[in-house]
């Protein structure tokens, strides 16, 4: 390749037009040595079409290219579905709500030696609170309903925050009786704790309440349903007591 002036030797107010001033001035351009289709000069400019020769180049192959070293490429990888944390919360939901769904049962219909309605209002009467009958069904729906719902996975958020309020006010009942025993809070706790799990956790892909809008944004939903359970048990435990 070699390179040639072309054009004026007319000075101009270029700083290295003295220096090819001498050998003819002008532009400095390349020769690659090429001929034009049609003509016996050697340059690679044409000046009736105003552009560049490529006759004599060989595009780039870019399939020949390396590209498995691109130190910009993330080769880790990547983490994919799966489906042990939809396991594991079926497995919560199944035992927390199979637990008040029994509970529940007992309140209100006296199955599995339970209470049943007018022996459960009794009991609360003796706890101090007013309007047992009505306390007593709503507790008793609420474990009832609220269990099924967690058991299917429906309405996730809302049957965790009920039974999370129940819990609530059970333990405020309970809590100086201490921690283990008969008459501790041990249990209840546990089971607070599990209903917390599923209120903001949700309830997993193998539910009802897949790919609902409370499924998709499960702490909004869980803040929201936490509110309304707080709400309801400060209701019973300050209003009806």
């Amino acid at each position: 390749m070699a390179t040639h002036d072309k054009g004026s030797t007319t000075s101009s107010a270029f700083s290295d037009d003295s220096f090819y001033s001498s050998s003819g001035g002008g532009v400095h351009h390349f020769d690659d040595s090429t001929t034009r289709v049609g003509s016996d000069v050697t340059s690679p400019y044409d000046q009736t079409t105003k552009a560049f020769d490529k006759t004599g180049y060989t595009p780039l192959d870019k399939s020949s290219l390396d590209t498995q070293d691109d130190p910009f490429e993330d080769d880790r990888k990547k983490f994919g579905w799966t489906a042990g944390p939809d396991l594991g919360l079926l497995g919560l939901r199944a035992v927390l709500g199979g637990i008040f769904v029994l509970h529940g049962l007992q309140k209100v219909f006296g199955l599995f030696g339970g209470p049943g309605i007018n022996g459960f209002a009794q009991s609360l009467e003796k706890m101090g609170y007013r309007e047992s009958v009505v306390l007593a069904w709503v507790t008793g729906i609420t474990e009832l309903a609220g269990g099924g719902l967690l058991v299917l996975g429906l309405f996730t958020p809302l049957a965790a925050a009920g039974l999370l309020a129940v819990m609530a006010n059970v333990i405020a009942l309970k809590y100086k009786g201490g921690f283990f025993g008969p008459n501790g809070v041990e249990l209840e706790l546990a089971l607070a704790g599990m209903a917390f799990a599923a209120l903001f956790a949700g309830p997993g892909r193998a539910a009802l309440d897949y790919n609902r809008s409370w499924f998709r944004h499960p702490v909004a939903a869980g803040f929201i349903a936490l509110l309304l359970g707080a709400g309801g048990a400060a209701v019973t435990f300050f209003v009806f007591r």
